[in-house]
């Protein structure tokens, strides 16, 4: 009794046997029946409204089986996983028919995150997931906990970035709040076309799933009555009232998924040198960046964004996994005000400014704006010409719909060119690179100059002609290369050199003068 007391005290994970393994809660149980909820209501529902549809009874009794599949895997995990922290390492058993034992040492683990999805809150249980920041798609990488209390999560947590031993940057001794949610934000919640686009995809699959389970949903009474009160007003006027109720309804989604995914948000730089994210409203997740790890930052400013005077940060960080993860896990601040994003920048990379913002960027030549607009013009011709080619073969309406967008489409191609052209930069601050490009949304990257471990330079046929390339700084952070477009051959080795010298050197041909 007195070695079971006293190997419970020692690992701080809830009751342990004598070998010191620790179970998932009893919990997930309940967890696991509770996801049958969803499909059996869902069954009963449908049952009533449609009269007990056979192909409608077939298709949400294969999904109550799935589920009932998924929940009795679930269940198995519950009664055959094990872990343990041994020394400088941490265990993890599974397995019934396929045994599994898996060992994963302290000092190589990169990420500690916590995902806590809705049912999973209900009972009080989260999941932790230990990453080694490998990239590479294997789930031999992870090593996942899925049904542990908050309370153990918190006390592993705390345990393994004890025993690691990362020792803070910055030399505090405490925990710190860079900055936490502010609803005054909320403002910037439906700049995107992200909510106007789900709203498209939503009715698809609900379209879609109705026509699996042999439901017409022209034949329902709600789109008839639709169907007859559009049918009783003018096209153009009907045309005008759907653009306003998607638009509407794509910004209350967007506003939801920023509530959704940003109640709650903390951004804190801990004692034992790592930055920790919370954030979430109905999924609560928490994400762990080593302060050593980090290589930089990105200001991400979408167009519609950027003209309401709002940004993102992103990390620059190596150790975040796969890209896929790395694109998930990268965000430390959600929509802000563009100063804010900046004081933040400012904080994390423990500068009195922003590199971003106080580097004086140099600009590209004239040929990278005619670049632009060529793409651009590439978009619109081929446009113009299948309208125009479709009226001539359908319809005349076709060929004023192609003048009328050459008319429309070329002021923006121009105004769009210019705009990523000057946007385009790049420069040297102190030990930062500062690349910037973009057109749809600006990025602005700030690089440590020593996590730089090569240069990728590429040009294509235009460019060759045009005397230009692109210089791609590779670093094993964040996107793995950060570019800088359409600069000419001269300045942009010449940059290279400067910015991390001696690297490029070996590779470079230099003509003697006549």
């Amino acid at each position: 009794m007195s070695q079971y007391t006293e190997r419970r005290e020692t690992t701080g994970t809830g009751p342990v046997d004598a070998a010191g393994w620790s179970r998932l809660s009893p919990r997930l149980l309940a967890v696991n029946l509770g996801m049958l909820g969803g499909p059996v209501a869902l069954f009963v529902i449908t049952t009533v409204l449609t009269g007990a549809n056979l192909q409608a009874l077939i298709t949400l009794g294969s999904l109550v089986i799935t589920f009932l599949v998924i929940t009795g895997i679930s269940t198995m995990r519950l009664l055959t996983t094990r872990y343990r922290v041994d020394g400088e390492r941490i265990e993890l058993r599974s397995g019934l028919l396929f045994r599994s034992h898996r060992s994963v040492p302290v000092d190589r683990i990169r990420s500690i995150d916590l995902d806590a999805k809705p049912v999973h809150r209900i009972f009080g249980l989260t999941s932790l997931a230990i990453g080694t920041g490998e990239q590479v798609s294997s789930s031999s990488r992870k090593l996942s906990l899925d049904g542990i209390t908050r309370q153990q999560a918190s006390e592993l947590r705390r345990q393994l970035l004890d025993r690691r031993g990362s020792g803070a940057v910055t030399g505090r001794d405490e925990d710190t709040t860079i900055v936490q949610m502010d609803w005054a934000w909320l403002r910037y919640a439906p700049l995107t076309v992200w909510g106007v686009g789900t709203v498209f995809l939503g009715v698809a699959s609900a379209y879609r799933t109705l026509h699996e389970m042999k439901i017409d949903p022209l034949d329902l009474s709600l789109v008839k009555d639709i169907e007859h009160r559009f049918g009783s007003v003018p096209l153009w006027f009907g045309v005008i009232v759907t653009i306003v109720l998607t638009v509407v309804v794509g910004v209350a989604v967007s506003t939801a998924a920023f509530v959704d995914s940003w109640a709650n948000f903390r951004l804190e730089r801990e004692q034992d040198g790592v930055f920790r994210v919370r954030r979430g409203l109905l999924i609560s997740r928490s994400v762990t960046m080593e302060e050593r790890r980090l290589r930089g930052v990105e200001i991400v400013e979408p167009m519609l964004l950027r003209w309401a005077g709002g940004a993102r940060l992103n990390a620059i960080a190596s150790g975040l996994g796969t890209d896929e993860e790395n694109r998930s896990r990268r965000a430390l601040t959600p929509p802000v005000p563009r100063d804010e994003a900046l004081r933040v920048a400012a904080d994390v990379l423990a500068e009195a400014e922003s590199p971003t913002e106080t580097t004086r960027l140099t600009g590209h030549p004239r040929a990278a704006r005619r670049r632009r607009i060529n793409r651009g013009l590439m978009v619109l011709v081929p446009v113009v010409a299948i309208l125009l080619g479709l009226g001539l073969w359908l319809t005349p309406i076709l060929v004023h719909a192609a003048w009328i967008t050459a008319l429309a489409g070329l002021p923006i191609v121009l105004a769009l060119a210019d705009d990523a052209y000057r946007t385009l930069g790049h420069g040297i601050h102190d030990r930062y690179i500062i690349v910037r490009a973009g057109t749809f949304a600006h990025r602005t990257a700030a690089l440590q100059r020593d996590g730089v471990v090569g240069w990728n330079i590429t040009r294509s046929y235009f460019q060759r002609r045009n005397g230009l390339l692109t210089l791609g700084a590779t670093t094993a952070a964040g996107d793995g290369s950060y570019k800088v477009r359409d600069v000419s051959v001269g300045h942009g080795l010449v940059f290279a050199e400067e910015a991390v010298p001696g690297l490029l050197a070996p590779f470079v041909e230099r003509v003697p003068r006549s």
